[in-house]
């Protein structure tokens, strides 16, 4: 017969036993800041889904130490003041850790919120945070992408180059990129020849299209994401302008193209990172291939393949899933920025990481290529090795 103080520790250990195993499949929660409606729809739209996926394949590997990834959404609308009254809201909660958003006006926004934490994973390369600080910023940067497609013009024998960018912050920061890398002595025989601009929501680019013919470019940087790049799109088309043009990789996105197919300008190429398919064309690390492959086979499970908007939040999401496996469900913000700060070796889909090397992005030039998208294949095709050298 079973003692009283036997029973009781029998019942004591399943009901502790149950507590654990409830409190292991709690899921781990990572708000995200995305604009989910409002012109940048597109891309909040597809790191939602891209995220989704993302989870799925981590929980299929026993999730966080046990306990289910899940990623909760916030919609910033597009707007930099509902980006930041969302912030707010979720700062509110004290989170270690958040994500987003899609679009560097809303992550410069959200930015000053988290300067003693939590860590912000920003999914725009345009954003340059401050070194030592809280936010990281994914993909290549903006200025890198930008070096890649002049260093591409160049070697291609086209030094007369115009811009035709946007007023908002992805335009500004365009502006700013071209002037930092023509003064670069390997660009001392580029010439910038036109510089124009248009307001995000102008339904025309007549005249300034008609101005940059005018200038003799041959060819031309758009700092323009979304609707503005088909404005310019259509804005070539219609005044015969044949030259090659690099809108924002933010356009490197498969529904964009397909949407656009009626005017894309033949000479339409776009700075990348190193995640499109290149089998055959190119070699990269083993483990950035098994990265990338693994990534490829999640995608496909959802009749879907990898473009810009998988991969600035691909690596992102590894990289904050990676601090938390090691540190565990309880780590602090402070503990993620220190662990993310000092990862020197991570493989993800768009090249190996060394935030050392690269702090608060991980990524150097070599990890910028220039494509171009091919409707017949529905593919983005590599154009350079890795930095911009035509292959």
């Amino acid at each position: 017969m079973k003692s009283k103080f036997t029973s009781f520790a029998l019942g004591f250990a399943l009901a502790t036993g149950a507590a654990t195993t409830a409190s292991a499949a709690e899921p781990y929660d990572v708000p995200v800041i995305l604009p989910l409606t409002g012109g940048g729809a597109f891309l909040g739209q597809g790191h939602r889904a891209s995220l989704d996926i993302l989870a799925e394949t981590v929980n299929d590997a026993g999730g966080i130490k046990g306990r289910p990834l899940h990623f909760t959404y916030h919609d910033d609308q597009s707007s930099p003041q509902v980006a930041v009254q969302l912030a707010s809201e979720v700062l509110a909660d004290k989170p270690a850790v958040i994500i987003g958003s899609s679009l560097v006006a809303m992550c410069r926004a959200i930015q000053p919120l988290v300067e003693n934490g939590p860590v912000d994973y920003c999914l725009s390369p345009a954003i340059h945070p401050k070194p030592g600080g809280f936010v990281f910023s994914s993909g290549a940067a903006g200025l890198d992408q930008t070096g890649t497609v002049i260093r591409y013009y160049r070697l291609k024998g086209w030094t007369k180059i115009a811009t035709l960018d946007n007023t908002d912050a992805t335009g500004q920061d365009i502006d700013r990129t071209v002037d930092e890398v023509l003064a670069r002595p390997e660009n001392k025989d580029v010439k910038l020849v036109a510089r124009e601009h248009f307001n995000p929501t102008d339904i025309s680019v007549a005249a300034q299209i008609e101005r940059i013919k005018a200038s003799g470019a041959q060819a031309m940087i758009a700092g323009v994401t979304g609707s503005p790049a088909a404005t310019v799109f259509k804005g070539m088309i219609q005044a015969g302008l044949d030259i090659d043009v690099a809108p924002t990789s933010g356009n490197e996105v498969f529904a964009q193209m397909e949407q656009w197919s009626s005017f894309l300008p033949k000479g339409l190429v776009m700075a990348s990172d190193v995640f499109p398919e290149h089998e055959g064309v190119w070699k990269l690390d083993s483990r950035v291939e098994a990265a990338q492959h693994t990534m490829y086979a999640a995608l496909a499970k959802h009749g879907l393949k990898a473009d810009n908007i998988v991969a600035t939040c691909w690596d992102a999401g590894l990289i904050v899933i990676g601090a938390l496996k090691t540190l565990g469900p309880d780590a602090t913000a402070a503990q993620i920025r220190n662990y993310i700060a000092n990862l020197t070796d991570f493989a993800g889909i768009n090249g190996i990481y060394d935030f050392k090397a690269n702090p608060e992005r991980g990524l150097g030039p070599e990890s910028a290529i220039v494509v171009r998208y091919d409707a017949t294949k529905k593919a983005f095709m590599w154009l350079t090795k890795p930095g911009g050298a035509p292959l």
